[in-house]
């Protein structure tokens, strides 16, 4: 039985603007469809179109119909009553999509006290039937709990859970997993898998990435610039494209076949776990390395690394709560111009160790060398805090949480070069008009707002202030995670082009290991705060020696994944628990 069909659906804007061509797709009981494509690409608008969730005074043309009932023209009463029992969505990031003041029960419960007149005993118990359900752990516990407390991957199952309470015939999911890691990802996924076969559901699953669609979905419809390029089973579709926008999708899709590195270039990097003391002669092949270290046998240690960290450990502790090791006794080199990629899940102390290295958080222990100078302790002066800043510059994964939004693009360039410069308004004007060149941006994106731009373009920002003041480091901390294939593919290859032209050196933090494969000659893999394995990144993904990098790579999507194999917990092990 078909759940959802779409026919010949256009939308146009109140000023004539058309975002959607005569879309058409359909659904079936038990079905997954994938609706794939670019930001813009009109893949969210055809979702939200489905429930009703139209822009403000837009005109519409075609047919959409749910369950056989059609959702264009229909009243508010109507759309309500389907939004409550036929279908429901799960939006991409759940903190925006539940009241942070109230707790998780109240968010579970309340339609079915308002809408479903339950009683509070009964709502009560079935929100703990749904978490159940989605595989929270302690749902009594969660029950009590605010948003903020739960982490990224918890809080979407809460969102799919609450979305399954008027157990909808279709579910549509728009980029639930896109900002989590692939062992997380995993988990989710078996989630809304597991909830279509025991409830028979239709899925309208909306995705970035080719391999997940390709993964999860019977189906997929290809769409830009609000038109079907595409349709086909999902195998078919991306294993032999044959329009030229789903072939430039498939070319953009970073592997873990892929080349090793990409462009980049540089020289390698030398991990180290020192066990009682340094080692005093120099050979790489002296020093105790982490379970799995494929280095080079007695490859000599460079005379000087640009970045060398040896045994740094920070612990978070709190009144009333077990203290927490984020990072664990880790110690590792890069050589000027080199790429290392620091990977592993949420939780592994990726991000803890980045915040360590840009002064933003104290380690415990250990020592943080940049270019020979100290840069353990964080900087208590101002002077020492822009000396910092000049020595190591982080780019964030979200760049509009980065970027002023009162401030044009050219301006906050500017900002930067004023306070670590004595340029005058006129050099660093020509400054910045230089930088945005480098990055692929024009000149009239220095007067633009931020919001004005898209995630692309605004993390191309991100990187040009962090370049302005030519650091020795730069840091990558999930810069390219929520970026469409296209856009993340223009991102990698301007990083390897600045490597390549100034010789920078790159610490990249991703949960992605087929992004990883393409910017980095070697990586080293966190887990519970601790490296358990390091080296070349190609033979790391070729024969990973410790079994929760073979975890890793086992929860990266492709044809034949079972994510519920590969999102199954793994034994504890090693002293840290990241957070």
């Amino acid at each position: 039985m078909t759940l959802l069909s779409i026919d010949e659906l256009s939308l146009d804007l109140h000023d004539g603007t058309r975002l959607l061509h005569g879309v058409s797709l359909e659904i079936a009981a038990g079905e997954t469809v994938g609706l794939v494509g670019e930001s813009g690409s009109g893949k969210s608008l055809t979702a939200r179109s489905v429930l009703g969730l139209l822009p403000p005074r837009a005109a519409t043309a075609g047919s959409i119909r749910v369950d056989g009932r059609e959702v264009l023209g229909a009243s508010r009463r109507d759309l309500l009553a389907l939004r409550r029992t036929s279908a429901s969505m799960v939006f991409q990031d759940p903190r925006t999509s539940i009241n942070p003041a109230r707790t998780i029960g109240d968010h579970l419960t309340e339609s079915l006290r308002v809408c479903g007149g339950w009683s509070a005993r009964d709502a009560t118990r079935r929100a703990v039937e749904l978490m159940e359900s989605v595989r929270l752990p302690r749902p009594d516990e969660h029950l009590r709990q605010y948003p903020h407390e739960l982490s990224g991957g918890m809080l979407q199952r809460v969102m799919i859970a609450g979305a399954l309470t008027g157990s909808p015939r279709l579910l549509i999911c728009d980029e639930p997993t896109a900002a989590l890691d692939v062992t997380t990802q995993a988990g989710i996924v078996s989630v809304l898998l597991e909830q279509r076969e025991t409830r028979g559901m239709g899925v309208l699953f909306i995705t970035h990435d080719l391999n997940l669609a390709a993964a999860m979905c019977d189906r997929v419809v290809v769409l830009s610039g609000g038109r079907v390029e595409e349709r086909g089973l999902a195998r078919e579709v991306f294993g032999n494209p044959q329009a030229a926008y789903t072939k430039r999708l498939v070319a953009a899709t970073p592997t873990l076949a892929g080349a090793p590195g990409g462009d980049s270039v540089g020289p390698a990097v030398v991990v180290e776990r020192i066990q009682g003391g340094s080692d005093a002669t120099g050979r790489a092949g002296s020093v105790a390395g982490p379970p799995g270290d494929r280095r080079a046998e007695a490859a000599p240690v460079p005379p000087q690394a640009l970045l060398d960290i040896r045994g740094l450990s920070k612990t978070y502790r709190r009144s009333g709560r077990e203290a927490v090791t984020a990072v664990d006794d880790v110690s590792l080199r890069v050589e000027r111009g080199g790429a290392l990629g620091v990977v592993g899940e949420s939780g592994s102390g990726k991000s803890t160790l980045a915040r360590i290295l840009v002064g933003l958080e104290a380690a415990d222990a250990g020592e943080v060398v940049v270019d020979g100078r100290a840069r353990t302790s964080l900087p208590a002066s101002r002077a020492a805090r822009l000396a910092h800043a000049r020595s190591v510059q982080m780019v964030f994964q979200d760049p509009y949480l980065s970027l002023d939004p009162r401030l044009s693009v050219g301006r906050a360039i500017e900002d930067a070069l004023h306070l670590h410069s004595h340029a005058t308004s006129r050099d660093a004007r020509a400054r910045v008009l230089r930088l945005l060149d480098q990055v692929g941006l024009e000149e009239r994106h220095a007067d633009a707002r931020p919001r004005t731009l898209s995630g692309g373009q605004r993390q191309r920002v991100a990187i040009a202030r962090a370049l302005a003041i030519e650091p020795d480091l730069l840091v990558l901390d999930e810069a390219t995670s929520a970026l469409d294939v296209s856009v993340q593919a223009q991102v990698l290859d301007l990083v390897a082009s600045i490597r390549r032209h100034r010789g920078l050196t790159v610490l990249f933090i991703s949960h992605d290991l087929a992004v990883v494969r393409r910017v980095c000659e070697d990586t080293v893999v966190m887990h519970r705060g601790r490296i358990v394995e390091g080296g070349s990144t190609a033979a790391i993904l070729a024969a990973p020696q410790h079994p929760y990098t073979r975890r890793l790579i086992e929860s990266v999507p492709r044809p034949g994944w079972d994510p519920a194999a590969a999102g199954a917990p793994l034994e504890p092990a090693g002293r840290g628990q990241g957070v």
